[in-house]
C-alpha cells in the first residue's frame, strides 16, 4: 500500500516525539562539568535571575551615593520637598499615580523579549554585565551629555579612557606613556551604535579623499598660505616613472591628489603649520589661519555638488566598495552623505560568505562596475580613472558571523598603490571587534595579571585569528559594545588608527595628535547630545571584565565554544529515516577526518557531538577539530528541507515555504505568550542582488533545490551569545534545543502539505 506525504509526516512526526521524550530525559540526567572560569557566573545577572540579590544591593548603593552627593553639596542650603509637603493630598496622589503607573509598565515590559534566556536564539541580544547595568545606572542619575566637557566633566574622561581601551583591544597603538610619540596615536569614541559610527566612517574617507584637492586651492589663493606653498612636499605617484617620489604639492594633478596616502595627506596639515610657524606665526595662530582659509574650498562647506563642479570636472565620481553581506548602514551612508547608493558597489561573496577579492571567470570591461570580485573592481576604477573613497571589510557579518580576508584587502591595497590607485580601509568589527580580547593578555594593557590566564575554553580559527592579526592596519574599525561586548544600549564606538583623521569630521584642519586628547569630544562624530552613562557602562564594564583572554575572552570562548557544539548538533541531528534535512551555510573544512562528507560528519558524531566537554578536552584530535569546525564567529545559518516518499525536495519555494513556517511558529508576535515559545529564532533571506550568483547556487546546490535565478533562499539564523549552553545544572542544553527543532519542524512539515508544489 502506498502511504500519502501526509502519512509519512504523520509517523515521522509521532516517532520524533517519542525520540524528544528521550532527549529531554537524557538532558535531565547529564551533569556537565565547566572547564571555563566561574568569574564569568559573576558577571551577569544570569538566566533565572541568580544574582538578583547582588544587582539589587549595587543599584540601591549607587542611590545612596547619589543621595549623599546632593546632601553633601552646599549642607546649608535649605531642603525644599518637606514632611509636610510629603503628607499633602496632591503629593500622596501623585505618589500613588507613579507607583500605579510604573506598576503597569512593569507589566508590560514582561512581554518583551527574553534575551537572557538559553531557548532565546534569535538576534544579537543577550543578559548584559551586571558591571555595565549599574555603571549605566550610576551614571544616569548624574544625568551628563558627552557633548560637551562642561555638561560632562567625569564621563568625558571616562570616555577617552574607554576610547583608549577599545583602540588597545583592537591592536592600535595608544601609548601606556603619553611623552611617547614615535608612533602615530590611535583614538577612538563613543557613539549611539554601529550605524552610526559606519557613517562616520564613510564621512571620513570621503574628507580624506577631497581634501588634498581643498587644500591646494588654500595654498595657491590665501595671502598668508601663499608664503609656504611652494615648500609643501608629499609623495606622490607619478604616471611617466611608474614609482612614488616626493614632489612639490601644489604641483600635482587631480587625479594625484585623489591617489595620495592616508598619513601622507593627514601629515600636510602639520607639516604646514610647522612651516607658519617657522616664520614667527604662533601655532595656535597658524592653524586657526589654515582651517579658516580650508572653508572657502572644503566639500564640507561647499558640499559636494559645488565641490565636484568646481574641481571634479574631469573626474569620475568616486566609489567605495562593501561585501554583499554588508549592514543596512552603508547605503545609509551613502545617501546621507551625497555619494549616491548607486556609488556604493556590492562585491560579491564565496561559499563563505566572505567578500570574494578573486575572479571566478573571466569578465569583459563591457560589464562596467558590476561588483564581481575587489581585484575586479579595482581593476576597472584604475583603467577608467574612478577614485575609491574606501573598502569596506566585514569583521563578523551581523548574518552569517563571516569575517572577510582583511588582511588581503590590505594586500591588494598595497598593490594597487604601486599602480597608483589608493584608498582607505574600514572594518566594519561592530559584531566580531570583541572578540580581538581572544589574542589580548594584560600585558597589552600595561596590566600585571593575577595569575597565568588560562586559555579560552575555544580559541578562534587559524583563518579569523589572521584576519584580527590585521585589524591594527586598517585605518578605522567600527565596534559595537552593545553587541558582543554585552553593555546597554546605546553603545557603539567607532576608532581610527591615525588620531588626526577624527578632525575630518569636524571643521577644524585635521593634526597629528601625540598628546592627551582635549577634553571635548562632542565635537568629532555625527550625534550631539549623548549619554555619558553609555561611557560609564563601558568603563566599568571593561575595568571588571578586561577586554583580554581571562576577561571578555572567557566570555566569547565559551560563547564560540557553545556555538560550535551547536553547530556540530545541527550538522548531524538529521538522520536518514527522518523526513528532512538540514544544511548549515557553514562547510565542513577538509581538514576534519574523512574523505567524505559523510564521513567527516560521522566523525563529529562520534568524537565530539556525542561527547561530553571533559571528553572532548581529553581528545586532542577531537579538539582541534571542534576549533576548525563551525562559524567564523557565532552566528549559525541553516536552513531545512524536507523528503516526501523518502526523496529530497527539489522546489526551493517549497523549502522556503518550510523555512518561512519553522520560523512564524518559533517569532513573538505582538502581546503572545512567552511561554508558548518553546525556542525563539531570527530568519533572512540570501538574494543575487547582493551575494552574486555563485554564493546562491552553490548553497542551492548543498540543498537540494532548484529556483528562479532571482528567487531569494530563505535561512534561520541562531546567535549564540550565551557562555553556559553547553553545561547547566540539568546537563547540556543542546540536547533540549535539539528535541524543541525536531518537534518544530516536523508539525511544520506536517502542517504544508497541503500547501505543498
Amino acid at each position: 500500500m502506498v502511504t500519502t506525504p501526509r502519512e509519512t509526516a504523520s509517523k515521522a512526526f509521532e516517532k520524533a516525539t517519542r525520540r524528544v521524550e528521550k532527549y529531554f530525559k537524557k538532558a535531565n540526567s547529564l551533569n556537565l562539568q565547566t572547564t571555563g572560569s566561574r568569574s564569568v557566573e559573576a558577571w551577569f545577572l544570569g538566566p533565572r535571575a541568580e544574582n538578583a540579590d547582588l544587582l539589587k544591593e549595587l543599584i540601591l548603593q549607587a542611590i545612596e551615593s547619589q543621595a549623599k552627593w546632593r546632601t553633601s553639596y552646599f549642607p546649608e542650603d535649605p531642603a525644599h520637598i518637606t514632611e509636610e509637603i510629603k503628607n499633602s493630598p496632591d503629593y500622596q496622589q501623585a505618589v500613588e499615580l507613579l507607583k500605579e503607573s510604573y506598576d503597569e509598565l512593569l507589566k508590560r515590559l514582561k512581554k518583551s523579549v527574553p534575551f537572557f534566556s538559553l531557548r532565546y536564539q534569535g538576534h544579537m541580544g543577550w543578559d548584559t554585565t551586571i558591571p555595565s547595568v549599574i555603571g549605566y545606572f550610576a551614571g544616569m542619575l548624574y544625568n551628563s551629555n558627552n557633548v560637551a566637557f562642561e555638561g560632562s566633566t567625569v564621563t568625558t574622561k571616562l570616555e577617552i579612557e574607554v576610547g583608549d581601551d577599545l583602540c588597545r583591544m583592537l591592536g592600535y597603538h595608544v601609548p601606556l606613556n603619553e611623552s611617547e610619540t614615535d608612533e602615530l596615536r590611535a583614538w577612538g569614541h563613543i557613539t549611539c551604535g554601529g550605524t552610526v559610527a559606519n557613517i562616520e566612517a564613510i564621512w571620513s574617507a570621503r574628507n580624506l579623499k577631497f581634501y588634498p584637492i581643498a587644500l591646494k586651492q588654500a595654498l595657491l589663493n590665501d595671502q598668508t598660505l601663499r608664503t609656504v606653498a611652494d615648500q609643501i612636499k608629499i609623495n606622490a605617484y607619478s604616471a611617466s616613472s611608474l614609482t612614488w617620489t616626493e614632489a612639490q604639492f601644489i604641483n600635482l594633478d587631480s587625479w594625484q591628489l585623489l591617489n595620495l596616502k592616508v598619513d601622507d595627506i593627514l601629515g600636510l596639515s602639520t607639516q604646514i603649520t610647522e612651516k607658519l610657524v617657522s616664520q614667527g606665526i604662533e601655532e595656535g595662530k597658524a592653524s586657526s589661519i589654515l582651517s579658516s582659509a580650508l572653508s572657502n574650498y572644503s566639500v564640507q562647506d561647499l558640499g559636494i555638488q559645488e565641490f565636484s563642479r568646481r574641481y571634479l570636472q574631469d573626474i569620475a565620481p568616486p566609489v567605495f566598495f562593501v561585501p554583499g553581506s554588508k549592514h543596512y548602514s552603508f547605503p545609509k551612508a551613502a545617501a546621507v552623505l551625497g555619494i549616491g547608493a548607486a556609488h556604493m558597489i556590492d562585491v560579491e561573496v564565496d561559499e563563505h560568505a566572505r567578500m570574494r577579492l578573486e575572479p571566478i571567470e573571466s569578465r569583459s570591461d563591457q560589464d562596467g562596475l558590476k561588483g564581481y570580485s575587489l581585484r575586479e573592481d579595482l581593476e576597472y576604477c584604475l583603467k577608467h580613472r574612478i577614485p575609491v573613497y574606501t573598502v569596506v571589510a566585514v569583521i563578523g557579518t551581523t548574518e552569517e558571523s563571516a569575517v572577510d580576508p582583511l588582511k588581503q584587502i590590505l594586500a591588494l591595497r598595497e598593490e594597487f598603490s604601486q599602480k597608483g590607485l589608493q584608498f582607505t580601509v574600514h572594518a566594519d568589527a561592530a559584531w566580531g571587534g570583541y572578540f580581538a580580547s581572544l589574542l589580548r593578555t594584560d600585558a597589552d594593557f600595561g596590566l600585571k595579571s593575577p595569575r597565568d590566564a588560562a586559555p579560552p575554553i575555544s580559541t578562534l580559527s587559524p583563518y579569523v585569528e589572521e584576519q584580527f592579526a590585521a585589524l591594527p592596519q586598517a585605518d578605522s574599525i567600527t565596534i559595537d559594545p552593545h553587541k558582543s561586548g554585552y553593555i546597554p544600549y546605546p553603545a557603539g564606538a567607532l576608532c581610527y588608527r591615525n588620531s588626526a583623521m577624527r578632525n575630518l569630521v569636524t571643521f577644524v584642519a585635521p593634526y597629528i595628535f601625540h598628546g592627551e586628547a582635549e577634553p571635548t569630544i562632542g565635537i568629532y562624530g555625527i550625534e550631539g547630545s549623548k549619554p555619558g552613562a553609555a561611557a560609564a557602562a563601558v568603563y566599568l564594564s571593561h575595568r571588571i571584565i578586561r577586554p583580554t583572554k581571562d576577561g571578555y575572552g572567557r566570555i566569547l570562548g565559551q560563547a564560540l565554544y557553545s556555538g560550535d557544539k551547536l553547530y556540530a548538533r545541527l550538522l548531524c541531528m538529521a538522520r536518514e529515516e527522518d523526513p528532512f534535512t538540514i544544511v548549515p551555510l557553514t562547510i565542513i573544512p577538509n581538514s576534519i577526518p574523512g574523505n567524505t562528507e559523510a564521513e567527516r560528519i560521522e566523525f563529529i558524531r562520534q568524537r565530539i557531538d556525542g561527547k561530553t566537554n571533559e571528553e572532548i578536552e581529553q581528545d586532542e584530535e577531537a579538539m582541534t577539530a571542534l576549533k576548525e569546525i563551525g562559524t567564523d564567529l557565532n552566528i549559525i545559518i541553516y536552513a531545512f528541507n524536507f523528503k516526501i516518499n523518502g526523496q529530497l525536495n527539489t522546489s526551493l519555494k517549497n523549502a522556503n515555504l518550510l523555512n518561512k513556517r519553522y520560523y512564524e511558529n518559533l517569532s513573538i508576535d505582538e502581546d503572545d505568550d512567552l511561554n508558548n515559545y518553546p525556542m525563539i529564532v531570527s530568519t533572512t533571506d540570501f538574494t543575487t542582488e547582493a551575494y552574486g550568483a555563485y554564493f546562491m547556487e552553490h548553497y542551492k546546490q548543498r540543498l537540494g533545490v532548484t529556483g528562479e535565478a532571482n528567487e531569494p533562499i530563505t535561512v534561520i539564523r541562531t546567535v549564540v551569545q550565551d557562555p553556559w549552553k553547553t553545561e547547566t545544572a540539568e546537563g547540556s542544553f543542546i540536547d533540549e534545543i535539539e528535541a524543541i527543532i525536531r518537534e518544530s519542524v516536523l508539525k511544520v512539515i506536517e502542517d504544508i502539505q497541503d500547501e505543498i508544489e
